[in-house]
């Protein structure tokens, strides 16, 4: 009998698929949509670091800046040299207006990564 998570009766392959599935959701934008399926597979797995980071995506493309700030904070701690969670977390803060937390994400992300769209938003050239 196959192994499951809790009380639902999903199995792990099921998690598998829903991340997979919300993936697509994300790209075919429909943020919301992934964000529910991702409820479910972070539910059973709270430590899985990839699905909070694909959830943090669709919290900010649906413009739930708090939420995706939480998660991308929670990806951070985990993984501090994320440099992409950084990045993302940065351009959060750039939307909620505040850019004193933005710049300094931005600028860790560039100094983990030096990506050409990190350095240009670290400002490193300027006083910020």
């Amino acid at each position: 009998m196959p192994e499951t998570s809790g009380s639902t009766g999903r199995t792990p392959e099921t998690h598998v698929i829903d991340f997979r599935a919300a993936e697509q959701l994300l790209n075919a934008r429909d943020p919301r949509g992934a964000v529910k399926l991702l409820d479910g597979v972070i539910g059973a797995h709270p430590e899985n670091t990839a699905a909070r980071l694909l959830r943090a995506r669709a919290f900010f493309a649906a413009a739930q800046l708090r939420p995706a700030e939480l998660e991308f904070t929670i990806v951070l701690e985990r993984e501090p040299d994320n440099a992409f969670a950084h990045f993302a977390l940065a351009r959060t803060y750039q939307r909620q207006g505040r850019a004193d937390l933005a710049i300094r994400h931005f600028r860790l992300a560039a100094a983990l990564d030096p990506n050409p769209e990190y350095l240009k938003a670290a400002r490193f050239d300027t006083d910020a």
